[in-house]
């Protein structure tokens, strides 16, 4: 490990965080491993207990360590990579990246549509949607909570039967003949509210990601209106773009 520069302009707990990761990047300290405990990394590079523990909270926080009460900090398991390069649900997106999911179904209302919906999902007066809420795990851990917002007429029959441990793109798709052709979406940092906090695990206004997305058929008429909460602290996501 290199010693803290004193006149470098970056913190010295930022720098001591960026040498521990590089441990980790480099494979020096691997998944399960021990990191140094704090009263050796105060030792070593001459900082105060404060300094290292907002360095090593900083690294828990990002999900790089974790910590276990009365045993010290360790190195924590990649965080697997859920990639977003084609317009296909959260069960396509998991099947391909090979990890092992879930979704629980919290609620399924069928409900009048706020203005705002009204105009989102171009309805017609008197046009009722489905009010879907689920929650996403991903290797048993919380990734994801998900509100679907879906015209009844699309899909007349659906129920919370129908889409209980299903796939809403794959019924639209074989039961509906609805087939999605393009999507706009939106991506923005936000703190989680206490219901979220509470259902991803997570400490109250954690930092999220919050994705919203409107998808359309090929003739250009929207389909479904989501909002999707991301949990960040145990998973990453990559996203391709092509030309």
């Amino acid at each position: 490990m290199r010693p803290l520069s004193r006149t470098s302009p970056l913190p010295l707990y930022h720098q001591l965080k960026e040498e521990l990761r590089s441990l980790v990047d480099d494979g020096a300290l691997k998944p399960g491993d021990a990191v140094p405990s704090e009263r050796e990394l105060c030792a070593r590079h001459h900082i105060s207990r404060m300094t290292v523990s907002k360095a090593i909270s900083t690294l828990v926080d990002e999900g790089v360590l974790y910590r276990e009460q009365g045993k010290g900090t360790f190195v924590a398991s990649p965080k697997p990579s859920c990639g977003f390069s084609q317009l296909s649900g959260f069960t396509e997106n998991m099947e391909k990246a090979g990890l092992s999911h879930e979704t629980r179904l919290l609620s399924f209302d069928i409900e009048e549509p706020s203005r705002q919906l009204q105009e989102t999902l171009q309805l017609s007066p008197g046009n009722k949607v489905f009010n879907i809420l689920r929650r996403r795990f991903v290797a048993g851990e919380p990734f994801s909570l998900e509100q679907v917002w879906l015209p009844v007429d699309r899909a007349p029959d659906l129920s919370a039967t129908l889409l209980d441990g299903q796939s809403l793109y794959a019924l639209l798709r074989g039961r509906y003949d609805v087939r999605l052709s393009y999507a706009r979406q939106t991506v923005e940092p936000v703190l989680s509210s206490a219901f979220e906090s509470g259902m991803l695990e997570l400490k109250a206004e954690t930092p999220v990601l919050l994705f919203c997305r409107v998808a359309y058929d090929a003739r250009g008429e929207p389909v479904e209106y989501s909002k999707c909460v991301y949990r960040g602290v145990r998973f990453k996501y990559e996203m391709a773009f092509y030309v």
